[in-house]
């Protein structure tokens, strides 16, 4: 497998450590960045290459990968004037790390098998730092055939990677995964502001409630830096409200019913009302700090 020729496409904040990863294992990697100069600064840490367009990038990739930031950067990607899809071989396969809508997972799959094309929707949780460290969990739709194909590539950033089902179950899956971060850090919000309204130290009460069954990553990785009320690194709101957007518009589609999503979506507003976009989403505590 290390004789495959991979592209990634996007070097954010998870797409250049993850692309990393992939050069730091073997495989010979071009990458492409809407920013050259970030493109420029990948080749210089890691080697490789990188194109001037996703086009020219994937044009003799065996396997595509891209981690870019919403529905339509990744549709600009592929199906744009200088889009992957245009120049990609019969036959080669598309992973799209984005998370994205499941919608748009099913049109590219629809599109790439138009064009002789594989596709899959493997959205990731993690974060940044699992992004840096490889310890990334995936989850994948699209053929199961063509997973097994590239699972053992996935292992070079992922702890867990898992096949759900047709093209959209990852997205799908991924809405799961941040529906239950929603709650969860709102929860330890008003957890950690309950203790501290007590007159308890909330250091001390979370180190004994993270061993029982409180336990969560959030609180094991968040709690101190929401008591001392620091928020300028991790997931953006700006990113999670994107993300609870696409959550809220699919359970319309389907009927579920996300009381508590649907209210921490709108906490969220009022954060990114005060400035604080670019805040991790543990800052829902700052709401009850009035």
């Amino acid at each position: 497998m290390r004789d495959v020729k991979i592209t990634f496409l996007g070097l954010g904040v998870m797409g250049y450590p993850m692309a990393g990863h992939l050069q730091k294992s073997g495989y010979g990697v071009t990458v492409y960045n809407r920013t050259t100069a970030k493109a420029e600064q990948w080749t210089s840490e890691y080697g490789g290459d990188y194109a001037q367009t996703p086009a020219e990038a994937a044009k003799y990739a065996d396997i595509v990968f891209a981690c870019v930031g919403n529905d339509d950067d990744i549709k600009a990607i592929t199906l744009g004037p200088d889009g992957a899809f245009s120049t990609m071989k019969k036959g080669a396969i598309f992973v799209d790390h984005t998370t994205a809508s499941a919608t748009v997972a099913r049109q590219l799959d629809a599109a790439a098998q138009e064009r002789g094309l594989h596709f899959l929707d493997a959205p990731v949780s993690g974060g940044q730092a699992g992004a840096e460290k490889g310890r990334l969990t995936i989850m994948i739709g699209g053929e199961e055939a063509i997973f097994q194909k590239i699972d053992p590539i996935l292992q070079s950033y992922a702890q867990k990677t898992k096949f759900l089902g047709p093209a959209g179950s990852g997205q799908l899956t991924k809405m799961v995964n941040q529906i239950c971060i929603a709650g969860l850090v709102q929860a330890l919000s008003e957890g950690i502001h309950f203790a501290t309204a007590a007159g308890l130290d909330p250091m001390a009460v979370v180190e004994v409630i993270s061993k029982g069954a409180a336990q969560s990553w959030q609180m094991e990785n968040r709690h101190q830096t929401m008591i001392e009320g620091q928020f300028d690194f991790g997931f953006a709101v700006d990113w999670m409200r994107k993300d609870l957007d696409i959550v809220l518009a699919e359970a319309s589609n389907n009927g579920a019913n996300l009381p508590v999503t649907a209210l921490v979506n709108e906490f969220y507003k009022e954060i990114q009302a005060a400035g604080g976009n670019r805040f991790d989403t543990s800052s829902l505590i700052t709401r009850l700090k009035k």
